[in-house]
């Protein structure tokens, strides 16, 4: 294995650290706004459910098409920058208040 592969499945490594990591915070605010109940709650476990298909299926297109890449290391590179982006998306939503709470 040369340097520059090793070097790369390292930052794979740590991409996938760092999503596992993404990852428990967005699940803390997930936790929070489903325990909160009401319209806010079952609004979120809806959108849930339907973005963790979605972004499988995404995936799979992808991984099927070769648009992950042709090597082990990319394939695992584009993966993770897949699932990064959806889990970074639903940290910025979350972070902010929903709209269903701030109704009167």
């Amino acid at each position: 294995m040369s340097d520059k592969t090793y070097g790369g499945w390292l930052t794979a490594g740590f991409d996938m650290w760092m999503l596992g990591a993404e990852a428990a915070s967005v699940m803390a605010l997930r936790t929070a706004r489903i325990a909160a109940g009401g319209l806010a709650g079952a609004a979120e476990v809806e959108l849930m459910v339907t973005e963790k298909v979605r972004a499988a299926i995404e995936l799979q297109t992808r991984l099927m098409t070769g648009t992950l890449g042709t090597t082990p290391l990319r394939a695992t590179q584009g993966m993770l920058k897949h699932y990064r982006r959806k889990v970074a998306a639903n940290k910025r939503r979350l972070g902010r208040p929903s709209p269903i709470f701030l109704k009167p």
